[in-house]
């Protein structure tokens, strides 16, 4: 048996979900100290707090939906099939304005476990 056949294969049904922010749920398809993967939903008019990571990269890919990522560079609308990376130490909000839920994949190297400061929201941008 081989490692992949070993580990299984990963849905959203048979991982562990979380629930987080308003009414927004999350699953840790990859959960390991050096790479995280985490598959998110968010319903319309929801946004996660600003926030930023002092040693994870992230790349955020939208697989449904309309996404705003914010940075206090500017904003960034991102649609299904188009994603952007936020290197570590730039604060960020990823926001669904529109009116269906968003559905993305969260990638960061090394995990954001335990590397994660809640900062103000930027004079002038949203949250």
């Amino acid at each position: 048996m081989s490692a992949i056949e070993a580990s299984g294969m990963v849905t959203v049904e048979n991982i562990q979900h979380f629930s987080w922010g308003d009414r927004c749920d999350g699953w840790r398809l990859v959960d390991r100290a050096d790479l995280s993967v985490i598959e998110e939903r968010m319903p319309p008019g929801t946004e996660e707090e600003w926030h930023v990571h002092d040693r994870a990269r992230q790349f955020f890919y939208v697989l449904a939906g309309q996404a705003t990522m914010r940075t206090r560079e500017g904003d960034v609308n991102l649609h299904a099939g188009a994603g952007v990376e936020i290197p570590q130490g730039v604060p960020h909000q990823i926001v669904n304005d529109s009116d269906r839920d968003l559905q993305f994949l969260v990638v960061s190297a090394p995990s954001t476990r335990g590397d994660r400061t809640r900062v103000e929201s930027p004079i002038g941008i949203g949250g």
